[in-house]
């Protein structure tokens, strides 16, 4: 399947001030299977270790200090022969600080080796963190690349055309059908590629519960997480937070007496893992945005769409039957979307319950409202109050009709969220 993260591992290799890189992100979103296919094609041969209690390997990073020595005994372990600038060294699942501050040696001086360790814990980066290593953040599969699996290159590129054109898409009903099998499957390699071959919806399903049995695995393995249970309880909360109509996360909905304080740290860990995103309340617009905002007043989504969809105990009829669904998904979908582009995540809300679902920042500086309409729900009036009280240059409002654009306010399809990163907004 091809991934748009591929890009920034060729400018990597080719980077005449190349450090070994670091990619970090959950567990099943195919970071191993990319690194790899990318070595198969990039290199002439790849050398894999799996670091996880690897005890031989971190042993040679314990003992060796000199880089022709750490190759001698890594060609030795693996049996395989590694060659300057034609062998990519793969380090699946790094977790050992040993096995780090070896890598680093390759980083502080121009070494002909390319290197790419894996982690799926991003707490670890505070500790790895270093000017000799590079990092690059990994999630799912977005619409596109889904649209890529699917081979619908040409819709896709079509879409971006109509964002970046302001025109409406000749192709609308086909690309809403798509994005709602999207939401179905979500952006795990493995579930999309089992729906691309025909698998069935309980086929699927039982993939999506392998993967959410991981997670909370991910959860209960850590060591540095104190309280497991509550990390594993406010996982399992996020569907019935999302489904009401304030989606403002309440410690209550998890059983009487639940307070703050007990679960800060937990979600925390959560937030820092990218096993969920969370988004801030702000009553006001002011840059920067980080100064406005509540920290007691949040919500969480989930990192994947089609695991929401399994949590939500949704099939594809429900689904389509209940615009309070649909809102619910595309309102994750959003937030994983602009999480994914690296932006901070807020929600306006003034007096009463006018709420404006998002508003960012981008590298400009401009402040970005995005609001949810769909179709049949009456028609929001939170983002024309936002805009009268403040001075926006660019609005949004996501439907699922097709692109158009009325009163200053851009309207964008749902399947369209993609298009919306800082290159564009």
């Amino acid at each position: 399947m091809e991934r748009k993260v591929v890009l920034f591992f060729q400018k990597w290799k080719t980077d005449l001030i190349r450090k070994p890189l670091v990619v970090y992100g959950p567990k099943q979103i195919g970071k191993t299977f990319t690194v790899l296919e990318f070595g198969k094609k990039e290199y002439k041969n790849v050398v894999y270790f799996n670091s996880s209690n690897n005890h031989k390997l971190i042993e040679i990073f314990k003992k060796d200090k000199a880089i022709d020595k750490l190759i001698v005994n890594l060609s030795l372990l693996s049996g395989e022969t590694i060659l300057e600038n034609d062998t990519l060294l793969v380090f699946d699942n790094v977790d050992d600080i040993e096995i780090i501050k070896g890598l680093k040696l390759f980083g502080s001086s121009n070494s002909p080796y390319h290197i790419i360790a894996i982690t799926s814990r991003r707490q670890n980066l505070n500790e790895f963190k270093g000017v000799e290593l590079q990092f690059k953040g990994m999630t799912g599969m977005d619409f596109e690349e889904f649209l890529w699996a699917r081979d619908e290159k040409q819709l896709s590129n079509l879409i971006r055309e109509s964002f970046e054109k302001k025109k409406t898409c000749p192709f609308h009903k086909v690309a809403l059908d798509l994005f709602y099998e999207y939401l179905f499957t979500g952006g795990l390699p493995e579930v999309v590629n089992a729906f691309i071959n025909g698998y069935s919806d309980e086929q699927i399903v039982a993939i999506k519960e392998k993967v959410i049995d991981s997670y909370i695995k991910e959860i209960a393995l850590n060591p540095v997480l104190i309280d497991i249970s509550r990390g594993i309880e406010v996982l399992k909360s996020i569907p019935s937070q999302l489904q009401k109509e304030n989606k403002k996360f309440q410690y209550g909905l998890m059983g009487y007496g639940k307070r703050a304080k007990e679960y800060d740290t937990t979600i925390q860990y959560l937030v820092n893992n990218q096993l969920v995103c969370r988004s801030y309340k702000i009553r006001q617009i002011r840059s920067p945005l980080s100064s406005c905002r509540e920290t007691d007043s949040f919500k969480l989504y989930l990192v994947d769409e089609g695991i929401l969809f399994s949590m939500l105990h949704l099939n594809r009829k429900n689904f389509l039957s209940s615009d309070d669904i649909k809102e619910t998904l595309f309102e994750n979908h959003i937030a994983k979307t602009l999480m994914e582009a690296n932006y901070s995540l807020y929600y306006y809300q003034s007096g009463g319950k006018a709420e404006v679902n998002f508003v960012v920042q981008n590298r400009k500086g401009e402040v970005i409202p995005i609001e949810i309409t769909i179709r049949a729900m009456s028609k929001a009036k939170s983002l024309s109050v936002l805009m009268k009280r403040y001075t926006v240059n660019n609005a949004y409002r996501v439907t699922e009709n097709n692109f158009s654009t009325k009163k200053g306010v851009r309207y964008i399809p749902i399947y369209a969220v993609f298009c919306l990163n800082d290159n564009l907004i």
